[in-house]
């Protein structure tokens, strides 16, 4: 996969993109990340990439001029072609349906904006595709991009260590993943289930799928509305969620 990320502080990508799975996956030839300076296509002698606000209003606008034309420009760098991917809070909302969806692509460009966002020109008839990582501010989709960027790299084969581990992760069956526990089997006095302890494969995968089910009910009922649970499950999930309250 080629990823191109447009923005104008390239240099705040450099650490997170330099360690860790990210770091290796570009080692190993599975993605390519290339960042691009939208100033570098701006005009003038100061290259300026933003403007004040037709109509008033505080803050500033980016530009469309020097983000179609290095849009258009980074295009043609490469023969691979995908979606436009912008980074907005007014964007579909991310999550794992999306993260696979885009993983599938052999392509990304993805603009990152600063000030009061892009000009409105840049939504209607350059973007492709625009996502928000959360119904909050930031200073800009720098760190959208990362996040993005990261979940993205981990969905692509030969990524992480194991092929089962993205399979396992929490959303990746839209349920919240069960707890996990390594050595000491006992620490504090806090001890490790004994099912995990038994070797009884079965039966830790029960557990894990109850822990599944509880979990997400705690913490994001809202998923469960897309699960239909045996009769069983549901009982059992009724008893532990009576005996938390």
């Amino acid at each position: 996969m080629r990823i191109d990320i447009l923005t104008l502080f390239p240099g705040m990508f450099s650490g997170p993109f330099d360690e860790s799975i990210i770091k290796r996956a570009i080692d190993a030839g599975l993605v390519s990340i290339n960042l691009h300076n939208i100033r570098d296509w701006a005009d003038g002698k100061h290259q300026v990439a933003d403007d004040y606000v037709y109509g008033g209003g505080p803050g500033m606008v980016m530009k469309p001029e020097p983000i179609f034309a290095a849009t258009e420009a980074v295009l043609e760098m490469a023969p691979e072609r995908g979606p436009i991917v912008l980074m907005t809070p007014a964007g579909r909302k991310f999550d794992h349906e999306l993260t696979v969806e885009l993983a599938a692509e052999e392509r990304l460009i993805i603009l990152s904006g600063r000030y009061e966002g892009f000009d409105a020109r840049v939504h209607e008839h350059l973007a492709t595709h625009e996502v928000s990582i959360g119904d909050y501010v930031l200073s800009g989709g720098e760190l959208p991009a990362m996040v993005l960027v990261d979940a993205v790299v981990r969905q692509l084969p030969g990524a992480l260590g194991s092929p089962d581990s993205v399979e396992d992760e929490s959303f990746s069956h839209g349920l919240l993943e069960a707890p996990h526990y390594t050595r000491p089997p006992e620490f504090r006095g806090w001890e490790v289930p004994a099912v995990l302890l038994s070797g009884h494969h079965a039966e830790v995968d029960k557990w894990r799928r109850r822990q599944n089910l509880l979990l997400t009910a705690q913490r994001r009922p809202d998923l469960l509305e897309r699960f239909s649970l045996s009769k069983e499950e549901k009982e059992w999930l009724s008893e532990k969620l009576d005996e938390a309250f």
